[in-house]
């Protein structure tokens, strides 16, 4: 157990012992005050899931509680109302990585890539993302995903377009690490069983390999995070204590290394148990009330 706590310590470069749940707070807070690069907007009230029409006054809500705290957000979807999250977001002075969702529905998908293109051709984005973790999913084929990101390449300029998926993919994939102009990195040691303790060494290992992948190509770390309840996964433990510890770990590194990375994410979003298990209600920051959780 000492040998442990002496790795932590040296890794996340924070001592936490003797902490009180309430000077993790404090500390939490102290953090996000001074502020983050980029966070994943979670638009879907209670009772809502993807599918369902966002509107624009809870979209703009939502923004307008995050704004103070962060430079860019991260939107998944450019249909059912959550198009208008990159519009509102340049109103409000912040960066934009836009998302084209992509799954196995062709239609979908053409509707997805229309609107991405036209939002970035009207100035409402500064990264472009063709579709999220859909090799990962399996909703398409390699070469079907590498197709829709020369379409979107071929028809907005000055905008970098990249690929949101797990790290280790685009080392797998050399075709599609070399169709993107820029890496995007989803990054999760919770996700893979690791103990909070080695988390920032670990999460520090994802981004390397995505960056050797990358051959040169900026890396962004487009989602990381940690659950506050629901069940463990093999070393990984879900808690509010963790949670805190994770998120000022990895701003802590982030800023330090000037790692631009999206936290995951602002709000609760209750849909998300039916895909994760019971974790999936619990990443973020602010709760399915909007009430800051720490």
């Amino acid at each position: 157990m000492s040998v442990r706590e002496e790795k932590f310590l040296a890794l996340a470069s924070i001592d936490y012992e003797g902490m009180t749940i309430e000077a993790l707070r404090t500390l939490f807070r102290k953090v996000l005050k001074s502020g983050v690069h980029g966070l994943c907007s979670s638009p879907y009230e209670e009772g809502q899931e993807p599918g369902d029409c966002l509107s624009e006054s809870q979209i703009r809500r939502r923004l307008e509680i995050i704004k103070p705290y962060t430079k860019w957000i991260r939107s998944f979807s450019c249909t059912e109302g959550n198009e208008l999250i990159p519009i509102i977001a340049k109103e409000m002075g912040i960066k934009t990585l836009v998302g084209a969702w992509l799954g196995d529905n062709l239609e979908v998908n053409e509707n997805e890539i229309e609107g991405l293109i036209e939002l970035a051709n009207q100035g409402y984005v500064d990264v472009a993302a063709v579709g999220n973790e859909v090799m990962y999913r399996g909703d398409l084929s390699e070469e079907e995903l590498i197709e829709h990101i020369y379409c979107v390449k071929k028809h907005i300029k000055k905008v970098p377009v990249g690929y949101v998926d797990a790290y280790y993919e685009f080392a797998d994939r050399p075709n599609l690490t070399e169709a993107c102009d820029i890496i995007l990195a989803n990054c999760y040691p919770f996700w893979e069983g690791c103990d909070q303790d080695y988390s920032l060494l670990y999460m520090k290992d994802m981004y390397n390999r995505a960056l050797r992948a990358g051959n040169g190509k900026k890396v962004i770390i487009t989602e990381t995070g940690w659950p506050s309840e629901g069940s463990s996964l093999q070393g990984a433990f879900p808690s509010e204590e963790n949670a805190i510890k994770y998120f000022i770990n990895s701003q802590k590194w982030s800023k330090e290394e000037d790692i631009e990375m999206f936290y995951f994410s602002s709000f609760d979003e209750s849909w998300k148990v039916d895909k994760e298990g019971d974790v999936g209600a619990y990443w973020g920051i602010w709760d399915k009330n909007e009430k800051l959780k720490y």
